[in-house]
C-alpha cells in the first residue's frame, strides 16, 4: 500500500492525532486522514472500516460543529459496541434471513451476526478490514479492498472502490466500483450516524429534526427485521414522509411496525423516473442549528434508521450517542434481495460492474 501525505495538521477541527489512528493490521498499515474543502468543511477518515470520524459543517451563525458520531483512536473504532459506526458496508448491507440464498441453485451459508440473520456483510464484514488507500489530496480519497472468495461466506473475489469527495458545493459524494470473477451477490452502503446538532455529552435526540422520504412504498418487517416480502404504502401511516414530519412525531404512537424495531429501521422505495438515476432521495432539518442535509442516491432504496440500539455509548473526546440520538440514511437495495426475486437483483457476474454513487448535499434552512 503506498503512503500518501494524509493531509493532517494538528489544528485539525476534530481534534484527532494522527498517531492514535496508526498501526499495521495483517500486514497492512491504517491511518487518519484529512479532507477539507473552500467553504472550510473539515471531514476525518481512516482506511479501517472505510470509516468517517468526524464531519464538520456550520450552523446559521457560522459555527462549526461536527454533525459525524465517530470514534477517536483506532483502538476504540475497533471496539466499539456499535461495529457499523459510521462506516462503508459489505459485502451486503442490510440483512439476509438466516443468513442463506442460493445462486444458480447452489446454496451458500454466510455468517451470522444478528440473531439468526448475516447483517452489514457479517461479524467481519468491510467495516471490519483495512481498506488500501489509492488516491488521496486535499478534498478526495479513494479506497480499494479485495474481498477475497468465500469471505464471510460469499462467493467470488470482489474488488471494491470506493471513494469520498468533499466538494466546494457542500457535498460528501461517495462513489462505489466493484467487479466479481465468479457470480456473487452485492449490495454496499454507508452507515453514516448524523448528528445535526452536533455531537455532545450527550448528544441530542434527533425527535425535532424534520424528514422528508421521497417515496410512496415501504418495506414490513418481521419481529427480527427481515422483509415480510409484502411493498406497502406509506399512506396512511406513520411511515409517510412524503410531507415533512418530526421524526419524534409518530415514532412511539404504537404501531406495530415502530414498535418491534424501537423506532424507524426500515426500507424505503424512492421514487424514480427510471432505475438507477441519482435522484432526490431525503431532506433532514435541524431546527434548532438550521442545519439541512439532503440525499441523492442511484440506489433503489433507502433504510432510514433512527439509531435504536446506540445504548448511551462513549464516542469521541467523551461524547455519549444515547439511543435516538442520529439519523442515519443507508442507500442500498433492498434487504434480503437474494431470497426475495421480485426484489431488485443484487447479483453481480463476471464481466459486469457495480456502480454507485451517493450524495450527502449540507445546507442551510431558509429562515
Amino acid at each position: 500500500m503506498k503512503n500518501y501525505d494524509t493531509m493532517y495538521t494538528s489544528d485539525n477541527l476534530s481534534g484527532l492525532r494522527r498517531e492514535d489512528f496508526q498501526a499495521t493490521i495483517d500486514g497492512k498499515t491504517t491511518d487518519l486522514y484529512i479532507l477539507r474543502n473552500r467553504p472550510g468543511f473539515e471531514m476525518a477518515v481512516c482506511n479501517y472500516g472505510a470509516a468517517i470520524l468526524s464531519l464538520f459543517v456550520p450552523d446559521h451563525e457560522g459555527r462549526m460543529a461536527n454533525v459525524i458520531q465517530g470514534h477517536d483512536s483506532l483502538t476504540h473504532l475497533m471496539n466499539s459496541p456499535v461495529d457499523v459506526l459510521s462506516t462503508t458496508i459489505g459485502r451486503y448491507g442490510n440483512r439476509i434471513a438466516h443468513g442463506c440464498f442460493r445462486l444458480d441453485r447452489h446454496p451458500y451459508k454466510l455468517a451470522v451476526n444478528n440473531g439468526a440473520n448475516a447483517l452489514h456483510g457479517g461479524p467481519t464484514g468491510f467495516h471490519k478490514r483495512v481498506w488500501d488507500v489509492l488516491e488521496a489530496d486535499t478534498t478526495h480519497i479513494v479506497f480499494h479492498y479485495r474481498s477475497l472468495d468465500g469471505e464471510e461466506g460469499y462467493p467470488g473475489n470482489l474488488d471494491v472502490q470506493m471513494s469520498y469527495t468533499l466538494t466546494d458545493d457542500g457535498e460528501l459524494r461517495i462513489d462505489y466500483r466493484a467487479t466479481t470473477d465468479k457470480k456473487t451477490i452485492v449490495n454496499l452502503t454507508n452507515h453514516a450516524f448524523f448528528s445535526l446538532s452536533g455531537i455532545a455529552h450527550p448528544t441530542a435526540d434527533v425527535g425535532g429534526n424534520v424528514v422528508t422520504i421521497n417515496a410512496d412504498f415501504y418495506l414490513p418487517t418481521d419481529d427480527t427485521s427481515i422483509p415480510t416480502g409484502e411493498i406497502a404504502p406509506v399512506e396512511g401511516t406513520p411511515m409517510d414522509f412524503r410531507s415533512p414530519h418530526t421524526v419524534g412525531e409518530r415514532i412511539d404512537c404504537g404501531f406495530t411496525q415502530l414498535t418491534q424495531a424501537r423506532g424507524y429501521d426500515h426500507c424505503y422505495v424512492l421514487k424514480k423516473t427510471e432505475p438507477g438515476e441519482l435522484s432526490f432521495a431525503v431532506r433532514c432539518v435541524e431546527p434548532q442549528s438550521g442545519r439541512m442535509l439532503e440525499v441523492y442516491t442511484t440506489e433503489p432504496g433507502m433504510q432510514f434508521y433512527t439509531a435504536n440500539w446506540n445504548g448511551g455509548m462513549e464516542g469521541a473526546h467523551g461524547a455519549t450517542f444515547p439511543d435516538r440520538s442520529a439519523v442515519c440514511f443507508e442507500a442500498q437495495h433492498f434487504p434480503d434481495s437474494p431470497n426475495k426475486p421480485h426484489f431488485p437483483s443484487t447479483v453481480l457476474q463476471p464481466g459486469e460492474v457495480y456502480t454507485q454513487t451517493t450524495v450527502y448535499k449540507f445546507g442551510l434552512q431558509k429562515r
